[in-house]
Parts: C-alpha cells; structure tokens; sequence
C-alpha cells in the first residue's frame, strides 16, 4: 500500500467528525468548499479535505456525513482514514458479531430508518458500498512535498518505526492508540503515545477528544469532541490554522465526559 499523498495546494484536515454533519458543513464552507451540482463539495484553489477517521456513530447524521466522505474520496477532493469506529461499523456490516453499543448503535438506527424510507433493496446498496470504502482505508497517510515527507495523519497514534508500515499490530495501535485496561467508569485508560515521537514528522491525529488542538513534541490532536458538546476542528495545513465550529449541542448525551464539561455542555 502506498501511504504517500502530495501537498499540492494544501490540506484541510477534520477531526472526528461522529456525524455531525451540520458541524461539518459549515466549517467547510468557511473553509471556502463548494457545493456541486451533485452534492458534491470542491475547493476552488484546489485543496482537499482529509478526514482523520471516525466519521460516524455517536451524533446524529452518520449516513449523511458517509455519503459525503464517500462521494469526496471518490471524486478526489478528499482523503480518509481508517479509525476505530470505522472498524466497529465495517464489521457490523460484514455481519460479524459485534455489539453496537458507546453510540454505535445510533448509527445501526439510522440505518433501521433509512431502510424504512427507502426500501430494503436500496439500504443493502448503501451498506454495501459504505462497506467497501471502509474496508479500503488505509492506516495513515504521510504528506509529502517535492519529495519529501512532511506530516503524518493518524487516527489514535502511530510509533515512529510504524510509519510507513501496516500489519494488524500497527493497526491496532493506529485505531485505538496505547491504552491500559479502563477505569472505574468503563473510560480507556490512555497511554500518551507523543512522548516517544522523536523524527521531525508532524503527526495529526483526533480519537482522544482534547479541550484544546495545539502543538505538543511535533504532534496535533484535533478532535476536541464536537459530538460531546466541544468543536469541530479543522486544520489547514502548512499554513498551521486552526477553524474550528461550535456543537450545536451535546449529542451524545455524556454528562460525564471530560469534554462536555469542559464546553459546559453538562
């Protein structure tokens, strides 16, 4: 697999998005993205969006915001990546046994109503195809320019001897990060991963919803858990600004997440 994708005119990345569509849209059209005559979004200047995984679960608009990942990626206006809600969904879709559960299930709802709406034959295209693309996410991408390597775009973290590299260890790490077992509230205890980075990379990175998106030993996260109350971040990249939209609201109903409190969205 080839991890190497150009700079070009430059990248917006997202991240974790949890279907909040409307989040998402209005940060791209600030972002200056415009939408098509088919739905589409394109940058006039030629940027791309590149998702940093978890687009999906949790809030409100799973379905809509798939379609649109999808439709990007296939026109190449954007990029995605694989992360640990994807993986979740991809095997639920394979029809694993798997349980949907930490929000997932609001994505297996929107599916129910979907299927409602628009007939069975038709839903088992949608998942179908949303199953595909999933299965096709690469781990990480690495930006390069004029030959030369730049930022790295990871869901939950990579180990710098993992970079350019995947097996299902690597995997792993990249979907969930470094964890140690849970705490008394059922919450992964999280091992912080950026201590060992040590190349001149810079790694993007979201899954560990932060109050604040800021440079820390070469590394970015930018989720700060819009699905929680907190904000969409979008990150334009080399230009290292920050966009970043307000929660319409606390959609995943956690009175107790760290981020929700933070946003005073309790």
């Amino acid at each position: 697999m080839n991890f190497h994708i150009p700079l070009d005119h430059g990248i917006d990345f997202v991240g974790d998005v949890h279907g909040c569509y409307d989040e998402l849209i209005e940060g791209m059209d600030r972002l200056g993205y415009e939408r098509q005559p088919d739905g589409s979004y394109r940058h006039p200047n030629g940027r791309k969006l590149l998702f940093l995984g978890d687009m999906m679960s949790r809030g409100p608009n799973s379905l809509k915001v798939m379609r649109l990942v999808m439709e990007m990626v296939k026109n190449k206006q954007a990029y995605a990546i694989d992360g640990n809600h994807n993986w979740k969904v991809v095997r639920y879709l394979m029809g694993r046994n798997v349980t949907m559960a930490n929000g997932d299930e609001r994505f297996v709802e929107e599916l129910e109503r979907y299927e409602k709406e628009h007939g069975k034959e038709k839903a088992e295209v949608f998942k179908e195809e949303m199953k595909k693309f999933l299965l096709s996410l690469p781990s990480h991408y690495i930006i390069t320019d004029r030959g030369k390597d730049l930022a790295v775009a990871v869901h939950a973290g990579i180990r710098d001897q993992d970079i350019g590299k995947d097996t299902h260890a690597i995997r792993s790490f990249t979907r969930y990060g470094d964890t140690d077992g849970v705490d008394e509230k059922g919450r992964p205890i999280r091992k912080d991963w950026t201590v060992n980075h040590r190349n001149d990379l810079l790694i993007i990175w979201g899954h560990d919803p932060k109050p604040e998106a800021k440079v820390i030993n070469r590394t970015i996260n930018i989720d700060q858990g819009c699905v929680f109350g907190g904000r969409l971040t979008f990150l334009r990249y080399p230009e290292m600004e920050i966009v970043q939209v307000d929660a319409k609201e606390n959609y995943a109903n956690d009175q107790e997440h760290p981020i929700t409190k933070h946003f005073g969205r309790a």
